[in-house]
């Protein structure tokens, strides 16, 4: 088991995996389903492809011992942070530690290049996502953000606002 960067060949098994994660019935067998809250994809090939081709921006991968990738986190350089999103473990695998080993390499690529912090955000309404980050040293900054209006990302079943939170790298 290891974590590496993805590449654009990881696009299709990144995409399948993050979808299954935050939509549709799979979604429901994990902690970290939205689809109570949002219709519609997480993301597509497209949008991952583009992610995967942007300089400022890295997906990393969990790749499990049967070369299945099974979790993977976004981190996109934002000034002197780093935008950690998209943190995401398969359904079947939750519970097994994957998320903390991914949000730790997170934290080892935010000081490797010298960022003072990672921020994240949070749907409001998800208590127990807000106090999985609070116990890994994350913290309300105040600010809340709508949640984008883009299809893309999902449809909305009601209003939804993010809390942006942060986590100094030390």
């Amino acid at each position: 088991m290891s974590i590496s960067k993805a590449t654009v060949t990881d696009t299709e098994e990144l995409t399948a995996l993050v979808n299954s994660a935050y939509r549709g019935e799979t979604s429901k067998l994990g902690w970290t389903s939205e689809s109570h809250l949002l219709d519609g994809q997480r993301v597509d090939d497209l949008m991952l492809l583009s992610y995967l081709q942007d300089e400022n921006i890295s997906i990393l991968k969990y790749v499990d011992n049967q070369s299945r990738i099974t979790g993977c986190v976004y981190l996109e350089i934002k000034g002197d942070k780093l935008y950690l999103g998209m943190l995401t473990v398969s359904p079947l695998e939750q519970g097994q530690g994957i998320g903390k080993k991914l949000l730790a390499a997170a934290e080892e690529y935010g000081q490797i290049l010298g960022l003072t912090a990672i921020i994240i955000t949070v749907i409001t309404t998800r208590d127990e996502l807000l106090a999985w980050y609070e116990r890994h040293g994350y913290q309300k900054t105040g600010e809340i953000r709508p949640l984008p209006n883009d299809e893309r990302f999902g449809i909305a079943k009601q209003h939804i606002d993010l809390f942006v939170m942060e986590k100094p790298i030390l």
